[in-house]
């Protein structure tokens, strides 16, 4: 059997600052759609599911993030996950300056949980609150080659 990573899901409250966010931090928008109706219903299990989604893109191809924004039913808001939660953790990117991505993140309102970290002598890394309320980690390889 053959697998091959596809994408993460995403749903957020304000579909179009998460684009801004993401794009920012250098992803592009693969596509943009308004998917409901009955395969969308059984696909998803929630009934009357009516969403916009954009399909976003890290600039080396290799991943992708689906973003959603709910329509029908009505999104449900719920507590910003932590670290040590079990179920969906974070999004990880690997940046080319830190300070930079940093500095986007600040523009959207997004900070560090805490500070930023260095492991070891590989990487500079830090977990940002983004919007809402996704964790986004962002490291920068200290030994680059």
């Amino acid at each position: 059997m053959g697998t091959r990573f596809e994408n993460v899901g995403i749903a957020v409250r304000d579909l179009e600052a998460t684009i801004a966010f993401f794009t920012d931090l250098g992803l592009s928008v693969l596509g943009r759609d308004t998917v409901s109706g009955e395969w969308a219903d059984t696909a998803v299990g929630l009934d009357g599911n009516h969403t916009n989604i954009a399909m976003l893109q890290t600039p080396d191809g290799g991943g992708r993030i689906e973003l959603f924004e709910y329509i029908q039913p009505e999104a449900i808001e719920t507590e910003p996950t932590r670290p040590n939660e079990i179920g969906m953790h974070r999004v990880a990117f690997s940046v080319d300056n830190l300070d930079e991505a940093l500095a986007i993140a600040a523009r959207h309102g997004c900070y560090p949980l805490r500070g930023v970290a260095t492991y070891g002598d590989v990487y500079q890394l830090t977990y940002v609150r983004g919007p809402s309320g996704i964790i986004v980690m962002l490291a920068e390889e200290l030994k680059k080659g």
